[in-house]
């Protein structure tokens, strides 16, 4: 049984006076890829930025490889263990950099397990071609790639990977598909927040459920076909 790399318990989150996340219990285990299913407004990127220490508050406990981080500042998270990434949303792409510059902006988490760069253009050949393009002139589905890649190029093994399917093509969207494949085959761990549930249905080896800030259930990839009237209740997928 692989080592639990991620533990979360009663995990309460607000912003400001909002009580967004009420008791989040979670683990994941190295080398799986966990998907936290929800409407929008759940609570899942929440839970995320939890992890990574970007909210008002929080209480309970995060456990990452072995650590309790729940008071430590979001630099310090980063670094912990076999180092934590987080792709955000809105990607964070800086208009003034080439798309090179924007990739080698990030310190390095570990320089022994960072992905070099031309490893990460094999990846995404994409972004080679582009290399010397200003970050926002790169179509939405490069950027993304790019703020993926950037996380690798850190050294990041336990990524946070928050809707990186929105809004692309469906080219695109199948790319990262493969991309977090073949992470998985190479050791990494992944949480991942979707709304796409076809994109995410098949990559997911279990599955969390979240509504008004709680965990509703959890299930494995096996037991994805006996949840989906419940699925379709929460989600309508």
């Amino acid at each position: 049984m692989p080592r639990e790399l991620l533990k979360i318990a009663d995990l309460e989150a607000w912003y400001g006076e909002s009580h967004i996340l009420h008791g989040v219990q979670l683990n994941v285990r190295e080398g799986e890829v966990v998907t936290l299913l929800g409407r929008n407004g759940a609570g899942r990127t929440t839970t995320l930025r939890a992890i990574m220490g970007l909210i008002g508050s929080r209480s309970g406990s995060i456990v990452i490889d072995g650590v309790e981080t729940v008071r430590l500042a979001p630099h310090r998270i980063a670094r912990v263990g076999i180092g934590v990434g987080y792709c955000p949303e809105e990607r964070g792409i800086f208009s003034s950099l080439s798309a090179e510059e924007n990739l080698l902006l990030p310190p390095r988490l570990n320089r022994d397990q960072a992905m070099e760069v031309e490893e990460i253009y094999a990846m995404f050949p994409n972004l080679r071609e582009r290399a010397g393009s200003p970050g926002t002139r790169l179509s939405g589905g490069e950027q993304q790639m790019l703020a993926v890649a950037r996380v690798l190029r850190a050294g990041a093994r336990l990524l946070l990977l928050d809707e990186i399917s929105e809004g692309l093509a469906p080219v695109i969207v199948q790319k990262l598909g493969d991309v977090i494949r073949t992470l998985k085959a190479k050791g990494y761990t992944v949480v991942l927040v979707e709304q796409n549930f076809r994109f995410a249905a098949p990559l997911a080896d279990r599955f969390y459920v979240m509504e008004h800030g709680r965990m509703v259930t959890e299930f494995a990839q096996s037991e994805l076909a006996s949840h989906m009237g419940m699925l379709q209740d929460f989600l309508g997928v």
